[in-house]
């Protein structure tokens, strides 16, 4: 057998081992021991430093030890931790082993220490062979999220499952609480081998005054009825390491993870925070790196902060260990990947000093050493030249961890950190809670810039003496009370400082039983703001939002709400969402409809704010349908039992503002479907298919609606089947389709599905509208279809409707349709599906009719679109605008008619 004393002789002082060995002695005291009083630990870590302790070398272990009585496997216990740790800190510090390996071997030892111990106390302790243990040990903290320390306490939460065969001699209660007991002995009970793990067991259900081991019952129960803000965060990590996989898990999921997005959770975990430090500065341990500024705690509040407000949403978030949850936070861009990287760094910095602070003595602490020679042992540990370039490198992450820290909780009061422009809000607190005159009141809000005083004042008094208002619980009352002086002082700053502040006011009535939301908007007055801009510039954003509140969530990264969107990205993350909600169809409804919704959002605040052009909008919003057709139809297609293939061979085409990318925010989608498929039973699965996409798409959930779709376009219209072959299609084009929907064929376009089906109806596009036509007869029809319109339809005096008049949109659309329809088979280049204004300026550089004409009627059809959409954004009902505003785009569009149509 190896000696200590042997192996540090100069004989081996070239040893790689042995001087692996005087590092770990130089670092570790506790090192020291254990190799002094038990020289065949020295022999095993000569054996096996090369290699991670594996759980099966652990269990190894353990078979081979003669455990016969509660002795022997305290013993059996002790003895393996000895080994297994000493193998840890030889390789940690040696540079062979990363905190990865660490965490992951002591959380294995854990582990299989818990379950040995479990095991064997049942074998003594059960009634009976055929009565099932219902026993659960739930690991809680670092053992829960497989980051355990080396010198940790495991906290535990101890459960069982209620039997109802159980013996009436003896009491199911009474035989869990002493196995519970038996357990934490053998884990924790010090001996002449030391310990196992110290047991924590104050997580449970009424801390130390709680039952030790309550049933699953009572554990709901208590959870439901009592839990605390703490407890749902002391929760993220919690794992069984024993007993029945998913059961409690399952039952705590509501009341860790919400369904909406908690921001609520910011606050609770600032205060708790707060007690934290208070409690440190009480007990003199500002410099515990775990628990003090800059600190591991801090870091795991960031990462948990954001599972805790987005994992009921989000069940990608529902992960435990710290570092998987930081990665994925950058990945879903909710932090930056500089900010990221940084915590990372100081959390791999943090969490290897700290296990370098219990290598010392194998004691449970997280204080900086206050010797000098303690000091350098630790310097020396973290491989520095000495302890102030240490201290140096440890600050410089702190002061990094700490500024995160404050970024991501407002550290101050939140409602104190505003703009300048909102600042000193007292006065319209006054105003606010009615404790001015009102004459004073009404003098006032006219002078902050609000039109009409006194019935501002009414509707703020009308909100106060509201039911809604009044019987919101004080927690909420007092978040609303904090955002309306704000709200009051933001909108008068509007140019429509009245309709700024009605619509905010009811936008706020519309969420204010949902505390978070208020959470939210107090948390972070620059998402207050733009909510008030939003409600400022368009009554149907604001209806809008007050529908979908889970979109103020889009409002607070203003770098992505602003940047131009990632089609591409956004489709994986939308396949991605849709993999991970397969079997839920309802989840999966809601889902892509929260998807559609926060784009669209974005898009507006973009539009809102003069970034975008009103064809790049369309554009936007026409990839986004795009994109939601191509999930839908594979997802949708999964769903179905009765499929006959893997991949569908089913197109889906866009006609109308779809196809010709043309979308607003509420327009609908002019779509029809067309299959390529030899099966026998084709059209009847393709026609279900067609059925179950139209539901997916216009069936109301709780989450809204997805986008009503219109299917009269296929052939024979209403009357017709509602998917086609391409057969047919092509059939019904060539020798039975109406002028109408020729014309309606210049506008369409593959928009998802099978690509062979999607080319081949390019084809048969391409083949119609090069057919040769009847110049004279073309015109007739036409002009005749128009005027069967216009007589449809009721027009007022002096108003132009936008849409209908002689002059407007359906005119130009009218008149590009005819000019592809009748010269694409000498020019092929405008069969090209490039909208009308890009389609109106080709016409014209061919001389296909007037260039200059040409162009004023592009800019005519531009100003309509332009105006239609903004009075769409004010909720207007009708289109129409004072015909004076566009007698000279009428002109030009008119002249341009009369010009192709003359004869």
């Amino acid at each position: 057998m190896l000696t200590l004393d042997k192996l540090l002789s100069e004989s081996h002082a070239a040893h790689s081992f042995a001087a692996g060995v005087r590092h770990l002695l130089a670092c570790s005291l506790f090192a020291a021991r254990l190799l002094s009083k038990d020289g065949l630990l020295l022999d095993d870590l000569l054996e096996n430093h090369a290699k991670t302790y594996s759980t099966a070398e652990m269990q190894d272990f353990l078979n081979a030890a003669k455990i016969m009585d509660e002795i022997s496997l305290k013993k059996a216990l002790r003895q393996l931790r000895q080994q297994v740790i000493l193998r840890v800190m030889y390789r940690d510090l040696n540079g062979l082993a990363d905190l990865h390996e660490v965490m992951q071997t002591i959380t294995n030892l854990a582990e299989i220490a818990i379950q040995t111990a479990v095991k064997f106390n049942v074998s003594w302790l059960q009634p009976s062979a055929d009565v099932p243990c219902g026993f659960v040990v739930v690991g809680m903290g670092k053992l829960g999220g497989a980051e355990l320390n080396v010198s940790s306490d495991v906290d535990l939460i101890f459960a069982f499952e209620e039997n109802k065969n159980w013996p009436a001699e003896l009491s199911e209660q009474d035989f869990y609480n002493q196995l519970g007991k038996k357990v934490i002995a053998a884990l924790g009970e010090a001996t002449e081998d030391g310990f196992v793990f110290r047991v924590d067991m104050r997580l449970r259900p009424f801390g130390s005054e709680g039952v030790l081991v309550p049933n699953l019952d009572a554990l709901e129960d208590y959870y439901q009825n009592n839990g605390r803000e703490w407890e749902r965060y002391a929760w993220i990590k919690g794992r069984v390491v024993v007993g029945r996989q998913g059961g409690v898990e399952k039952l705590l999921k509501p009341f860790v993870f919400r369904k909406y997005l908690d921001y609520g959770a910011i606050n609770s975990m600032r205060d708790l925070k707060l007690q934290i430090h208070q409690d440190l500065n009480t007990r003199g341990k500002q410099d515990d790196i775990k628990l003090g500024r800059g600190g591991i705690r801090e870091i795991e509040f960031i990462a948990q902060v954001f599972q805790l407000i987005r994992g009921g949403q989000d069940a990608s978030l529902q992960i435990k260990p710290t570092l998987q949850v930081l990665k994925l936070l950058q990945i879903k861009s909710l932090l930056s990947e500089v900010n990221v990287n940084s915590l990372i760094e100081a959390y791999l910095f943090l969490r290897n000093l700290e296990h370098r602070l219990m290598y010392v003595d194998d004691a449970q602490t997280q204080d900086l050493p206050k010797t000098d020679e303690a000091k350098a042992r630790i310097a020396t540990a973290m491989n520095f030249v000495d302890w102030p370039a240490f201290l140096a490198q440890l600050n410089l992450h702190r002061k990094h961890v700490q500024q995160h820290f404050d970024a991501t909780f407002n550290d101050e009061k939140p409602l104190e950190k505003q703009s300048e422009n909102i600042k000193n809000t007292a006065w319209f607190d006054s105003v606010w809670q009615g404790t001015l005159t009102n004459a004073l009141t009404v003098q006032s809000l006219s002078d902050a810039g609000y039109s009409d005083g006194t019935q501002t004042l009414q509707q703020l008094q009308m909100l106060r003496n509201s039911s809604r208002y009044q019987r919101l619980p004080e927690l909420s009352r007092q978040r609303f009370d904090a955002l309306m002086p704000l709200v009051i002082k933001q909108a008068s700053l509007e140019a429509n400082a009245d309709a700024a502040l009605l619509r905010t006011i009811n936008l706020l009535e519309n969420i204010c039983r949902r505390a978070s939301y208020l959470a939210l908007l107090a948390e972070f007055p620059q998402a207050l703001h733009l909510v008030i801009q939003l409600c400022a510039a368009s009554p149907w954003l604001a209806q809008y939002l007050a529908a979908h509140p889970i979109l103020l969530d889009e409002l607070l990264d203003t770098q992505n709400l602003y940047a131009a969107p990632d089609f591409v990205a956004m489709k994986q993350s939308l396949v991605q969402k849709m993999v991970e909600l397969a079997g839920d169809t309802e989840a999966q409804m809601n889902a892509m409809r929260h998807f559609k919704h926060a784009a669209i959002m974005r898009f507006a605040a973009q539009d809102v704010a003069n970034k975008l052009t009103l064809e790049i909008l369309s554009d936007y919003l026409s990839a986004l349908a795009d994109v939601i057709l191509q999930v839908s139809l594979p997802t949708i297609w999964q769903s179905l039992k009765f499929k006959h293939c893997e991949i569908p061979k089913f197109a889906v085409i866009g006609y109308g503002k779809l196809g010709s990318k043309e979308l607003g925010y509420v327009s609908d989608l002019d779509i029809i479907f067309l299959y390529n498929d030899e099966h026998e039973n084709a059209a009847e699965i393709y026609a279900r298919f067609a059925q179950r996409i139209s539901s997916w798409f216009n069936t109301l959930t709780s989450a809204g609606l997805l986008y009503e779709t219109d299917l009269q376009l296929r052939p024979d219209g209403n009357s017709g089947l509602l998917v086609s072959s391409v057969d047919a299609f092509r059939e019904y084009q060539m020798n039975k389709a109406w002028v109408w929907e020729h014309q309606a064929l210049t506008r369409a376009r593959f928009v998802a599905g099978d690509d062979s089906i999607g080319a081949a109806f390019e084809a048969i596009r391409f083949e119609v509208l090069t057919q040769t036509r009847d110049a004279q007869k073309l015109k007739i029809e036409v002009v005749e279809m128009r005027e069967k319109m216009r007589a449809a339809q009721t027009f007022v005096a002096d108003m132009f409707d936008i849409k209908h008049s002689a002059g407007g949109i359906i005119d130009v659309e009218f008149l590009v349709q005819y000019l592809v329809l009748i010269h694409s088979n000498k020019n092929q280049q405008i069969t090209e599906n490039k909208g009308n204004i890009a389609l109106l300026k080709r016409l014209g550089a061919l001389k296909i009719i007037d260039k200059d004409l040409a162009e004023k009627t592009a800019i005519a059809y531009r100003e309509y679109r332009r105006m239609q959409h903004a009075l769409k954004l004010q909720g207007a009902s009708q289109m129409r605008v004072e015909a004076a505003l566009v007698s000279e785009h009428a002109s030009a569009v008119k002249a341009l008619w009369m010009q192709v149509f003359a004869d």
